[in-house]
């Protein structure tokens, strides 16, 4: 019997490749500062089961893709999809192809639009924390001041979206965790548990693989 499954694991293989200190991504940004430390200092692979549920965010986003570039919405055009980013700071390099990002035009105005899935859109009363820090980067980075944060149910493509309300010192205080991140790799020391201590990133400990670390301030 073919096993589909392990088909499906040898086509999304991605051979192993750890973080270089000195390049980062905006993507983790809005993360704990200290699971990013570990992640640089204690690499691991990724587990089949999570590069499967990357893979589902990138099929819907390819779907919205699809569905902006159509002719059956011509007040809405799709202008750029997999928009590059790359930011020099200092002696360090904030750079990638961000997939789940979209530029579009609707009525004149470029709007950034962040495609992000999620399990029930039903519980998705507000954004997360991390995906506004990390659109906040975005509009900060690019001049586009206007931004929404796109959530799809995978179960069903239903949306929610969220208008998010550029704020130019929230980039420089984005720019400011960079060097945070940079200073504290380059010196070895261990950044603070701040997602224990911060009441709107506490969930992302349960989840956390570098808990047991954490937990006991290893560095």
């Amino acid at each position: 019997m073919i096993d589909f499954d392990k088909i499906i694991d040898n086509y999304l293989f991605r051979e192993f490749r750890p973080k270089k200190e000195g390049r980062y991504y905006p993507s983790e940004i809005g993360s704990c500062l200290r699971k990013i430390w570990y992640s640089y200092k204690y690499p691991q692979e990724v587990k089949p089961d999570l590069i499967k549920i990357f893979e589902v965010g990138n099929i819907l986003h390819d779907f919205i893709t699809e569905v902006l570039k159509s002719e059956r919405n011509p007040h809405i055009e799709l202008l750029k999809s997999e928009l590059p980013v790359k930011t020099e700071v200092d002696d360090f390099t904030i750079s990638g192809r961000i997939d789940d990002l979209l530029l579009v035009k609707e009525n004149g105005k470029s709007i950034l639009v962040e495609v992000k899935s999620t399990k029930n859109i039903a519980f998705q009363q507000r954004p997360s924390h991390s995906h506004i820090m990390q659109l906040q980067f975005y509009m900060y980075v690019s001049n586009i001041h206007s931004g929404v944060l796109l959530y799809v149910d995978k179960n069903n493509l239903l949306t929610k979206s969220f208008d998010i309300e550029y704020d130019e010192e929230t980039g420089k205080q984005i720019i400011e965790r960079f060097r945070r991140l940079h200073a504290s790799l380059k010196n070895n020391s261990l950044p603070a548990d701040e997602a224990k201590l911060l009441d709107e990133m506490q969930w992302m400990c349960r989840f956390c693989e570098y808990r047991d670390k954490c937990d006991r301030n290893e560095a």
